[in-house]
């Protein structure tokens, strides 16, 4: 269960690493340079990053400098900002980091990280996902590169629509329809899988309705989610929760190749890379069910009018720590993730490339063709640094788990855009 007193302490990322000495994003002088030996810790969030591109980043690093070493650490989305507002200002501060690009903007405003600016080039240049670029920018500075990229697709069981007479929906409404269909032809399954804390697919739901999450006007955010258009949206998502789910009321969405493999979800909405979550092998740390793979189809959430719906584009940036204590070798490891050779494995696995020029390593699959399609409408969350705070403070996932368990879905909204409204611009 999440913490309320770490989401309070994430309410204040930009001056609690502001405090810590970290403003203005240079190193300190404690560059020990390339030359020296050193371990290098670089944190990667979830299981997204396969095993071949870990491998790859840690031999490569440590045949390119001799006596020094890298460590992967893994750790959770869940409280990651909380985590890293903690450890960026701390002492022992990791030296490279994975953020979600919508909480690139706290850090780089606070000056958490290295200003890499003179290091755009030789990173990747212009070739860099543009959309990215700009969320690791911060007043004309690059801070924090590409990682990877995805919009979500819509993963299902091939043999369970088959056999409810059912076809790949057009619409969202046919997609709706389909959900709720499955779920009543077989009992204990999700016709369409969604947890309760699951904001990121409630989104295309307000979005294709003509609703925002929030709007700016000068210095002002106003919050959306109450809008007679978001309404329409949010009353989608509780039928999809209500009817078509039987995933907890509370859960979120880690790991979702596990009830998938386990056979009680029909449709699962998640990321492109989740692919590689569902079919890894028997033998790997967290096992999926290759078994599966001639029953796994894929297509890209229908939208309202037909065609692709406006989708969350996930993804991530990378950055090097502000207070890392050998910058140069952290810098060079952030190249090594940025090289061709490591982005095409990246690709390889169903994880959008941070350069453009690498797309093609994503294979002309469905899945790639999938990519395609939800790529093209795929949109961002409200571009305000101050974001990765309305994540962090909960108040999203406990508004979408009130939904869940039936909540009035109006004054619940009512509720949010004031909760959104005092975060965003305090």
């Amino acid at each position: 269960m999440r913490k309320k007193t770490l989401a309070v302490t994430a309410l204040g990322v930009t001056a609690a690493l502001a405090l810590a000495g970290c403003a203005g994003g240079s190193s300190s002088g404690s560059d020990q340079g390339s030359s020296d030996s050193a371990d290098i810790r670089v944190w990667l969030n979830g299981t997204d990053t396969p095993d071949a591109a870990r491998d790859y980043l840690k031999t490569t690093f440590e045949s390119e400098h001799p006596g020094s070493t890298l460590t992967i650490e893994e750790q959770f989305w869940t409280g990651l900002v909380d985590k890293l507002t903690t450890n960026l200002s701390g002492s022992d501060s990791p030296d490279v980091v994975e953020v979600g690009n919508t909480q690139a903007a706290a850090f780089t405003s606070a000056g958490a990280f290295l200003d890499l600016t003179d290091k755009y080039d030789e990173l990747g240049g212009d070739d860099l996902l543009p959309g990215f670029v700009e969320a690791g920018t911060y007043d004309g500075s690059f801070y924090a590169a590409p990682y990877y990229s995805g919009a979500r697709l819509v993963f299902y069981k091939k043999d369970l629509l088959a056999n409810a007479g059912l076809t790949v929906p057009t619409t969202l409404d046919q997609y709706i329809s389909n959900g709720v269909a499955l779920a009543q032809a077989n009992p204990g399954v999700s016709g369409i899988y969604f947890p309760g804390q699951d904001w990121y697919n409630a989104l295309p739901y307000i979005w294709e309705n003509g609703g925002e999450i929030a709007t700016q006007d000068g210095d002002t955010w106003t919050s959306s989610f109450s809008s007679p258009e978001s309404i329409a949206g949010l009353e989608q998502v509780q039928e999809v929760m209500t009817q078509a789910s039987v995933a907890p009321k509370d859960g979120n969405e880690t790991d979702p190749q596990v009830p998938f493999c386990e056979g009680t979800v029909a449709n699962l909405s998640a990321p492109s890379w989740v692919k590689g979550s569902i079919l890894a092998p028997a033998d790997s740390d967290a096992p999926g069910c290759p078994d599966q793979e001639a029953n796994l189809g894929v297509y890209a959430l229908p939208g309202k009018d037909g065609g692709a719906a406006h989708v969350f584009a996930g993804g991530s940036n990378i950055a090097v720590a502000a207070k890392s204590a050998h910058p140069d070798l952290a810098t060079d490891a952030l190249e090594i993730m940025l090289s061709d050779d490591y982005q095409t494995i990246l690709g390889e696995n169903g994880l959008v490339p941070a350069k453009v020029s690498l797309a093609s390593t994503l294979g002309t699959d469905d899945v790639a063709t999938a990519i395609a399609e939800a790529a093209a409408n795929a949109k961002l969350t409200p571009a305000s640094p101050k974001w990765a705070d309305v994540e962090a403070s909960g108040a999203l996932q406990d508004f979408f788990v009130s939904i869940a368990q039936g909540g009035d879905v109006k004054s619940l909204a009512k509720e949010l855009d004031a909760k959104i409204d005092g975060i965003l611009n305090s």
